[in-house]
């Protein structure tokens, strides 16, 4: 394949382009802020995880703290009827006894349910303590989300402005060089990532392998106008006065 030296060095102008291209989609596959959301993520499921635990615990006791009450009251109604009867009076010798001791078993029995009740009551306020805290910490994590979220899109953004600005100046100057040599150029850099590079002091600018002297005597046998390529990685190599030839 032929073209014109100069046709050949504007290669290099393009490649330039598409190695900004290339760094632009790299940067936008690698944003540090998709990692921070990445770790976002994986805190709040398990601080959710641990949210649904917390309020099983704070509901387990309010169901218990609830049924120790009904007993509670259970007890003091049963307590206000016996009271009752010993106040009217009339209660039978042989039961007036029984209702006595019926009375102290009901107020032991009480006090019992009511430091049981208090005490549930307690770790109830811890078990709502360790909720609230884990709460909070979902909203501190929510706002880092959203925060990471927003420097991400604001990124983005910018990564595509500059993509739009870098493919309007790589069209028209594609559209002006040979059609041939284009799609030679896109083949390689395809397969590599660097379609073209140049040629100084005898090492391949693609690869970075100095070349032989014997690829060295066939570069310098080609006409100007050769478009030559590296035997070991097969880029495109755009000659210069640096070339060292």
């Amino acid at each position: 394949m032929k073209a014109d030296p100069k046709v050949q060095r504007r290669l290099l102008d393009l490649q330039a382009i598409d190695t900004n291209l290339a760094q632009l989609a790299h940067r936008r596959r690698t944003l540090p802020e998709l990692a921070e959301l990445d770790a976002l993520a994986r805190e709040l499921s398990a601080l959710e995880d641990e949210r649904v635990r917390a309020q099983v615990s704070v509901d387990d006791l309010d169901r218990d703290i609830t049924r120790l009450e009904k007993d509670v009251d259970q007890v003091r109604a049963r307590k206000a009827k016996d009271e009752n009867r010993l106040v009217a009076g009339g209660v039978p010798a042989r039961e007036l006894e029984a209702l006595q001791h019926e009375l102290v078993s009901l107020n032991r029995r009480q006090s019992d349910l009511e430091d049981a009740e208090l005490e549930l009551m307690q770790q109830r306020e811890d078990a709502q303590g360790v909720l609230d805290g884990i709460e909070q910490r979902l909203t501190e994590a929510r706002g880092r989300r959203a925060a990471t979220e927003q420097r991400r899109d604001e990124t983005l953004a910018e990564i595509a402005k500059e993509e739009e600005f870098k493919r309007s100046a790589r069209q028209p100057l594609a559209a002006d060089l040979p059609a041939d040599l284009v799609t030679l150029y896109d083949r390689i850099r395809a397969d590599t990532g660097l379609g073209a590079a140049l040629l100084t002091a005898g090492r391949c600018g693609g690869c970075r392998l100095e070349l032989s002297g014997a690829d060295l005597a066939r570069i310098r046998k080609a006409d100007r106008d050769e478009v030559v390529r590296c035997e070991d990685c097969r880029r495109i190599m755009v000659r210069s006065t640096e070339s060292g030839l």
